[in-house]
């Protein structure tokens, strides 16, 4: 059994709280994942949307005019 301490008192968790505890620890991390994946998709489509402003002609400081960011030349 899983440890917890409450009020400075450390015991066994009962079933329901180590349940609890291991539903929360799985939706954390699937809630970490999907954001992880998002953040990914997102990082991706800001590099190829560059990419195609590129293609098309832009310069690098044209390019951060557009999307609000300094010019790093």
């Amino acid at each position: 059994m899983t440890k917890i301490s409450k009020n400075g008192v450390v015991r066994d968790m009962t079933v329901e709280e180590e349940t609890e505890h291991d539903e929360f620890v799985i939706s954390s991390k699937n809630a970490t994942d999907s954001y992880k994946a998002i953040q990914d998709t997102h990082d991706a489509n800001k590099a190829s949307g560059k990419q195609k402003l590129k293609d098309l002609g832009l310069n690098d400081a044209e390019i951060a005019s557009l999307i609000g960011t300094a010019f790093r030349g």
